[in-house]
């Protein structure tokens, strides 16, 4: 197993988690996931859980999932999807990109990119809706605001998405990644 994560205070977490339960089988990098540190077709399996949403280019990090997967390889990501459109205040707060909502893509698009970077089988296995509580909303919007953005029928939900990297056959050129 290797994990991966930009922040030494993370890389810290982890390493202490594997030492108290003492797994011999890990190793942690620090880097980006943009630029993931592993060689081309390596990997049996990616886990994410709320991170896409806060790299700047989701279809970049999507990339080098698809780069590193062996042929046959899959990912489970779990993360914050859009249905609707949010309003500015919450676009712009950063409690609300640290919360994952303000960074999220909208659902159709965050499964175009996976379906667009020749992934297959891809089933959204998990989709449940994200309330904010108004005493959060107040913090950016007025009370009309409020009503109106639960009238707008904006929706923001956690997903877990499954899709494989196709296997090579004969038939197969090797993916666009790997050209």
């Amino acid at each position: 197993m290797i994990g991966v994560d930009f922040t030494p205070e993370m890389l810290a977490k982890a390493k202490e988690n594997a030492r108290k339960l003492d797994y011999q089988n890990v190793e942690f990098r620090q880097d980006d996931i943009e630029a993931l540190p592993l060689s081309a077709c390596m990997v049996d399996v990616v886990v994410s859980n709320c991170v896409l949403n806060l790299v700047p280019n989701k279809r970049q990090a999507l990339s080098e999932v698809l780069r590193v997967l062996k042929p046959g390889g899959h990912f489970s990501i779990s993360d914050v999807v859009l249905v609707g459109e949010l309003p500015a205040a919450i676009q712009g707060a950063a409690e609300m990109y640290a919360g994952c909502v303000s960074g999220a893509l909208q659902q159709d698009d965050y499964l175009g990119i996976i379906r667009g970077l020749g992934f297959e089988d891809i089933t959204v296995q998990k989709r449940k809706p994200i309330i904010i509580p108004d005493d959060i909303l107040s913090n950016y919007l007025s009370t009309d605001e409020i009503a109106a953005f639960k009238a707008s029928g904006t929706g923001i939900f956690s997903v877990t998405v499954f899709a494989r990297r196709a296997a090579w056959t004969a038939a197969r050129r090797k993916p666009q990644s790997l050209r």
